[in-house]
């Protein structure tokens, strides 16, 4: 039996939500999927799946004519850096 290897990508997550209301409903499935960084600011590794699971939960919360969540897909990690210059809020042990 071979097994199947499960495709992942690493995301860079960021979002601008007009609403307080919106905003928990927001950050609470933010952080179901991915890791906090910065206020606004998540990011990890996410299956196909979750990453469209995670886009669906969004598109249901947001008001699109108000707010605006954008997603980074990081295909390469030879290719990426990552440096933090001030206070790091959350540090993430897992980065690559």
């Amino acid at each position: 039996m071979v097994k199947k290897r499960i495709r992942v990508m690493y995301y860079i997550l960021v979002y601008d939500v007009a609403s307080p209301k919106r905003l928990p409903k927001i950050l609470k499935t933010c952080r179901r999927y991915l890791h906090w960084v910065q206020r606004s600011v998540f990011e990890g590794e996410l299956t196909k799946s979750q990453y469209i699971d995670l886009r669906a939960e969004i598109k249901s919360i947001i008001n699109k004519k108000e707010d605006s969540v954008i997603f980074f897909a990081i295909r390469n990690r030879e290719t990426f850096t990552k440096e933090t210059i001030g206070k790091e809020l959350n540090k993430i042990t897992n980065f690559f």
